[in-house]
């Protein structure tokens, strides 16, 4: 079986996202914004662990697709965390880098996938 980067750092992110999801609520005592990073940042993984049992490749798109929007979601209430200083420039800098180096792969994926489609 072969190892899949993606997978991998999804599931890394996700870890990132609980972390930071605890010490919010414990520290700041936020529970709105920190929720919604929490469930958009734990999908991401989720799906692309459904796009690998998918019934044909056009599924498989799909569910990276939606993959790749909770990616995004997530920089959002990153973002937005960070502008009601809810996680300091270094931690938004940090955890963004990696929601950016999976939102680049997915996008990566998603083509590669459609490409080998039209030929």
């Amino acid at each position: 079986m072969s190892k899949s980067i993606l997978k991998d750092k999804s599931f890394l992110f996700a870890i990132r996202v609980v972390n930071l999801y605890k010490v919010i609520t414990e520290t700041k005592r936020e529970f709105v914004m920190s929720k919604q990073v929490y469930r958009s940042g734990t999908a991401v993984g989720a799906l692309i662990r459904e796009a690998q049992n998918a019934e044909s490749k056009l599924d498989f798109i799909h569910k990276l697709a939606i993959a790749q929007k909770e990616c995004d979601e997530t920089m959002y209430w990153l973002e937005l965390l960070k502008a009601t200083n809810f996680i300091s420039q270094n931690e938004f800098d940090s955890i963004s880098k990696d929601n950016l180096e999976l939102l680049k792969m997915l996008k990566s994926s998603i083509l590669t996938v459609k490409s080998s489609i039209k030929k």
